[in-house]
C-alpha cells in the first residue's frame, strides 16, 4: 500500500512537518529516573529517528500548582529551560521536529504531589481526587494566562519547534468550557461566552507572546464524555473561537478522565472517533488532527486519503514501535510491532505511580542500555515454549546473533495468548501473533512446532544454553465433586475441546474468569454489517438488536476473597467489570465451596448454603508453574526459568516478555 498522503509535508505557521504522522503527548514519568532528562531524550530521540513528524512532550506544567510535581517537566522557571534544552537537542540530531506541551491540570491535580491546594474555575471536587479545589480568583485567573504565555516563550528559548496548549481530557481550559466544572457567574463563567474566555485568552496569549510564525497547537475536547457537559455545537463554536485566536492547529481530544466511556482501550474499535475531528475540520481553516485508537499507518493513510482530518495522532503506537513510521513507508508493515491498547503497561503504570513502559516493547524507557548488541560467542540455544515469554527470548536471542531452536508442544506459536485472542474486544492480540511469526521467519529461527522437548532430547542435541519458558498448569483447588463430566478446565474451553452449556459457574473471579466470562456470554448472531442494515432500515432498535446479541448463557463468577477482576489493569477493570454486569453476569465473593453436584455448585454466603445452578462448572481458579523441564535438565545445561513457568500468576504477558526481552540479553 502506498502512503502517499501519509508521507505529504504541511506547512504549521513557519515550520514544514515531512509527513502527516504526529507522536501525541504521553506521560511517561521517565524524569523521575536518575538522570531522568537525559533518560526522556533519549526517548523521544528514537521516536525522532523512526520517522515521526512531530513529536508531542508529555505535559510541561506552566505553575507549580498544576503540574505533577518537582521530579516532572516543568516550564514555570527560567531554569527550567536548559533542562529542557537536554531534550531538543537530541531530537534535533536525529532531524525531528518536538513541540513542548503547555499543561496545567487544574482539580486534577494531586495536593500529594504538589504540595499545594489545586485550583479549578469552580470549588468542586473531582471524583479522581481526594482534594477538594480552591476557586481561581480573578488575579489567579490572570496569573495563569500569564503562565501560559511565559511558558510558551521560555519553550521557544529552549529550541522547541511549537507548542501545544493542553485544553483536552478534563483539564483546566477543559474545565472552564465545561459548565459541569465551570458553575462561576462572573466574566470567567456562566453562558457559553464566557466560559470560552479563558481558553481563548490563553491561546491569543500564547501567540502574542511567541510572535506569528512560532507554531501554537491547541488540543481541545471533542467530546468529553460528561453527562450535561459541552455539546457538540459548543465545541464547533469554540474551535471557530480558538481559530480566530492564532492557533495554527488544532488536535482533538476525547473524553475526560472521570469519564465511565472507554475511548483508549482495546475494547474500543479502531479510528472510533475520527468522525469527530471530521466535523472539528469542517468547521474551520486551520489544520485539524485525529487521534484516539488509531495504530496502525495504513489506517491513518485511509483516514487522511477520505479527507476527514489533516494530521494523523498516534500515541502509544510509538512506544511499542518507535520505528512504526519508517517501517511503514518502506512497506515493511508486518514487521511492525503494533500497539495493542492494553494500558497495562503504560497508563496503569502511570496511575500507580511508576514509570511507563510498554507490554509489547519493554525497551521503552531502556533505549540506551538495552540497546541490542551482538553475542561475543554464538551459542547454540534451545527455548522451549512459544508462548510470550518464549518469542521475545527467541527474537532477542537471534538478533543478537544467537543459533536459536524454539520448541513448541502446541500446532501454534502463542501459548495463551491464542486465549486472550478469542475474547471480544481482544482480537488486537492477533497483531502480536504477526509481529512474532514475521520476526521468526526473518531472524532464521528454526520452530519447531508439535514437539515436547524432552531433558535428554536437549542434552543429547548439543545445546549450549536452554531457555524454559513452558507456561503454567491450570490449578484444581480442593473441592468435592470436580470428577464429575460436566466440570471442565479453563483451558479446554478455549481450546474448544468441551462445549459449554446454558447455565455456567466458573469457580474463580480473577482476569481469566473474566475474559471466559466476556467469551461466554458474548453470541454474535448477527455480523456488524448486517446489524447497520437493520438498523438503518428501522427492522430492529438498538434495544432489541443488543438483546439479541447478548448471549443466551447465565454466567456465575464465584470467589473466596472480596474482589473480582484482580489481575486486570487499574485503567481497564472498570469497564471490563461494568460489560459483564451489563450482560447479566453475576458475581458471588466472599463465599466457601462446599461441593460440585450434578445441579450446581453448592457454596456457602453470609453463614448461608446455597446452590447456584449449572450444567456446566469452569475451574479458572490460577495455576502453578510448569518447570518440571527445568528441574530435569538443572546441573547438566545452564539453563533459564523464565513467564508462568518461573512464577505462576494471572495471565500476565506484561512480565513474561520482559522476561524474555532480559534473558535474550543475558545469553
Amino acid at each position: 500500500m502506498k502512503l502517499a498522503n501519509v508521507q505529504q509535508p504541511i506547512r504549521l505557521g513557519a515550520m514544514t512537518l515531512p509527513n502527516r504522522i504526529i507522536m501525541g503527548s504521553m506521560h511517561v514519568g521517565l524524569e523521575k529516573l536518575p538522570n531522568g532528562v537525559e533518560r526522556l531524550a533519549d526517548f523521544y530521540a528514537e521516536r525522532a529517528s523512526g520517522g515521526a513528524g512531530l513529536i508531542v512532550t508529555g505535559g510541561a506544567a506552566v505553575l507549580p500548582e498544576g503540574g505533577m510535581g518537582e521530579v516532572y517537566c516543568n516550564v514555570f522557571l527560567d531554569e527550567h529551560i536548559e533542562q529542557l534544552r537536554i531534550i531538543t537537542e537530541k531530537v534535533h540530531q536525529q532531524k525531528g521536529k518536538i513541540a513542548l506541551q503547555l499543561f496545567h491540570a487544574g482539580r486534577y491535580a494531586y495536593k500529594e504531589v504538589t504540595g499545594l491546594d489545586p485550583v479549578a474555575p469552580s470549588p468542586l471536587q473531582a471524583p479522581i481526587n481526594r482534594t477538594q479545589p480552591r476557586e481561581l480568583d480573578e488575579a489567579g485567573i490572570e496569573r495563569t494566562i500569564a503562565a501560559f504565555a511565559s511558558g510558551a516563550v521560555r519553550a521557544q528559548k529552549a529550541g522547541f519547534d511549537a507548542v501545544e496548549i493542553m485544553g483536552s481530557e478534563g483539564y483546566l481550559i477543559n474545565q472552564f468550557l465545561s459548565p459541569v466544572t465551570n458553575q462561576r457567574q462572573d466574566e470567567w463563567g456562566g453562558d457559553f461566552g464566557r466560559r470560552t474566555r479563558f481558553g481563548v485568552e490563553v491561546a491569543k496569549r500564547v501567540r502574542e507572546a511567541v510572535g506569528r510564525d512560532f507554531p501554537v497547537l491547541f488540543r481541545m475536547s471533542g467530546l468529553d464524555l460528561i453527562p450535561d457537559s459541552t455539546t457538540i455545537e459548543e465545541t464547533l463554536q469554540f474551535a471557530r473561537m480558538l481559530e480566530e485566536a492564532g492557533v495554527d492547529a488544532l488536535n482533538i481530544g476525547i473524553g475526560w478522565h472521570e469519564s465511565k466511556v472507554p475511548t483508549i482501550s482495546m475494547m474500543v474499535p479502531r479510528g472510533a472517533y475520527v468522525w469527530v475531528a471530521q466535523q472539528v475540520k469542517e468547521a474551520v481553516h486551520i489544520p485539524v488532527i485525529a487521534s484516539n485508537r488509531i495504530n496502525d499507518i495504513r489506517h491513518a493513510e485511509e483516514i487522511l486519503q477520505a479527507g476527514r482530518c489533516d494530521l494523523v495522532s498516534l500515541a502509544r503506537p510509538f512506544l511499542a514501535d518507535p520505528q512504526i513510521v519508517a517501517k511503514s513507508v518502506q512497506g515493511r508493515f508486518d514487521e511492525v510491532n503494533t500497539c495493542i491498547a492494553c494500558n497495562q503497561a503504560c497508563l496503569d503504570h502511570i496511575f500507580d505511580g511508576k514509570v511507563a513502559s510498554c507490554l509489547v516493547n519493554p525497551m521503552v524507557g531502556r533505549e540506551v542500555e538495552w540497546a541490542l548488541a551482538q553475542a561475543t560467542v554464538r551459542k547454540k540455544v534451545a527455548v522451549v515454549g512459544a508462548g510470550p515469554a518464549g518469542l521475545e527470548a527467541a527474537r532477542v536471542l537471534a538478533e543478537r546473533g544467537h543459533e536459536v531452536v524454539l520448541f513448541e508442544k502446541q500446532e501454534r506459536i502463542g501459548g495463551q495468548l491464542n486465549y486472550a485472542r478469542q475474547v471480544p474486544g481482544k482480537a488486537e492480540f492477533n497483531e502480536t501473533l504477526r509481529y512474532y511469526q514475521t520476526q521468526l521467519v526473518k531472524l532464521g529461527v528454526e520452530v519447531r512446532l508439535g514437539t515436547e522437548a524432552s531433558a535428554d532430547e536437549l542434552v543429547r542435541e548439543g545445546f549450549a544454553e536452554v531457555v524454559i519458558a513452558t507456561g503454567v498448569v491450570p490449578r484444581r483447588p480442593e473441592i468435592a465433586g470436580q470428577e464429575m463430566p460436566h466440570v471442565v478446565m479453563y483451558n479446554e474451553v478455549f481450546e474448544h475441546k468441551v462445549k459449554v452449556a446454558s447455565k455456567v459457574v466458573i469457580v474463580g473471579a480473577g482476569g481469566i474468569a473474566c475474559d471466559l466470562s466476556h467469551l461466554l456470554v458474548h453470541d454474535e448472531v448477527i455480523s456488524p454489517e448486517a446489524a447497520e442494515y437493520l438498523l438503518a432500515y428501522r427492522i430492529l432498535d438498538a434495544k432489541a438488536l443488543h438483546k439479541l446479541q447478548t448471549g443466551k448463557r447465565k454466567v456465575f463468577m464465584l470467589r473466596r476473597g472480596k474482589h473480582v477482576g484482580t489481575g486486570l489493569g487499574k485503567t481497564t477493570r472498570w469497564a471490563t467489570l461494568a460489560y459483564l454486569k451489563q450482560n447479566g453476569v453475576e458475581m458471588l465473593t466472599e463465599i466457601e465451596y462446599k461441593r460440585i453436584a450434578e445441579e450446581g455448585v453448592y457454596i456457602t454466603r453470609n453463614g448461608e448454603e446455597q446452590v447456584i445452578p449449572a450444567d456446566t462448572v469452569i475451574i479458572a481458579a490460577g495455576a502453578t508453574p510448569n518447570d518440571a523441564l527445568y528441574h530435569a535438565l538443572a546441573g547438566r545445561i545452564p539453563v533459564h526459568l523464565i513467564g508462568g513457568a518461573k512464577e505462576a500468576g494471572e495471565l500476565d504477558a506484561k512480565r513474561a516478555i520482559l522476561e524474555g526481552a532480559q534473558v535474550g540479553r543475558a545469553i
